[in-house]
């Protein structure tokens, strides 16, 4: 392990931008996977993963499907705005980011040709520490209208198709991102699966605002995570504790699983923020991107597979996988054992 590993530093690596996926290959899961139990490394491909997986492991995905959430507006000036919509909060009223941040103020309202489509009820100069601004939806109908997928700031390419920045089996509007591994599932993968007895189970977490939030402090014991909401059915929760192996396709999935596993609530809202010392009641394997250095999310990575996670992104980083959403995956085991 990099240095003390409770420092962000000790999560941090150098990612070329050449690394970064900047537009989805052609066929889902024609995406590379890189396969460890802790022991070996494989290169595989993401078509390959009904046979790497065994019968009677249950595959968990999550359903929740991104919405059309950034909105390019006008201020009453005739300034530009750009509103993101992250999570409603009550009906018409959403959590969001604003841009320019500092310079819209409660009480005033953006346009799109002259339609007044969103108000600030709260801006950011009136949020205190760790609250976020908050708007009123003002035309439904025209957001569906003029939103816009809103695509991670490190992807520059613009996405012909919107549809690949959602999964296949994507159902439930509300999340302001997408759960990124899905996207290497197809029809494909999911015939594989039925033909080997792999059971698939859907849960929901509706991604938010720490999609876009880097771990900012020196040490990974001072972030806070925001709380997204989520559901697991009680069918599938039986499933999950009946199961050979419980399968995670992607970090959402894991916490939402883990966070059922710690409260006992099958429905609410988790800030499950997972760091080394954390104990895995339920996960057995896990399906992931290759993450953003110093992220939450590489966090849990290190904390399920343990320190040697550098020698997968090292592998990676050599071999030529793609890296982050539009990327490539892995496939890997939970570590009982990790010593830090």
């Amino acid at each position: 392990m990099f240095g003390n590993y409770r420092d962000i530093a000790a999560y941090d690596y150098e990612l070329p931008e050449s690394k970064i996926a900047q537009t989805p290959l052609e066929k889902r899961s024609a995406s590379r996977l890189l396969v460890s139990d802790g022991s070996s490394i494989e290169d595989r491909y993401v078509y390959d993963l009904p046979n790497i997986l065994e019968p009677g492991d249950l595959v968990v995905v999550n359903d929740s499907k991104v919405f059309s959430a950034r909105l390019s507006l006008q201020r009453s000036t005739g300034g530009a705005a750009e509103v993101l919509l992250l999570e409603e909060i009550s009906d018409r009223f959403y959590n969001a980011l604003l841009r320019p941040s500092r310079k819209l103020v409660t009480g005033e309202s953006l346009y799109h040709d002259g339609v007044k489509v969103v108000r600030v009820e709260k801006g950011v100069r009136d949020c205190e520490d760790g609250e976020l601004p908050v708007v009123e939806v003002l035309s439904n109908a025209l957001i569906d209208k003029i939103g816009e997928i809103p695509l991670p700031p490190y992807i520059k390419t613009k996405v012909d198709d919107p549809s690949r920045y959602q999964t296949i089996y994507a159902q439930n509007y509300g999340s302001a991102a997408a759960p990124t591994a899905g996207l290497h599932l197809d029809e494909e993968v999911f015939e594989g699966f039925k033909r080997r007895g792999i059971e698939v189970a859907t849960v929901e977490l509706m991604v938010g605002i720490d999609t876009f939030k880097p771990i900012s402090e020196e040490s990974i014991d001072q972030h806070k995570m925001h709380s997204e909401r989520y559901i697991v059915a009680p069918c599938v929760w039986e499933k999950v504790k009946a199961a050979k192996r419980v399968v995670a396709i992607g970090t959402t999935v894991v916490r939402t699983l883990e966070s059922v596993a710690s409260s006992n609530l099958l429905e609410g809202r988790t800030d499950l923020y997972i760091t080394p010392g954390f104990r895995f009641k339920v996960v057995d394997l896990l399906m992931t991107n290759f993450h953003t250095p110093r992220s939450s999310l590489l966090v849990l990575i290190a904390s399920f597979y343990g320190p040697r996670w550098r020698e997968l992104y090292s592998h990676a980083l050599r071999d030529g996988y793609r890296f982050l959403s539009f990327g490539d995956a892995m496939l890997i085991a939970r570590n009982d054992d990790v010593v830090w």
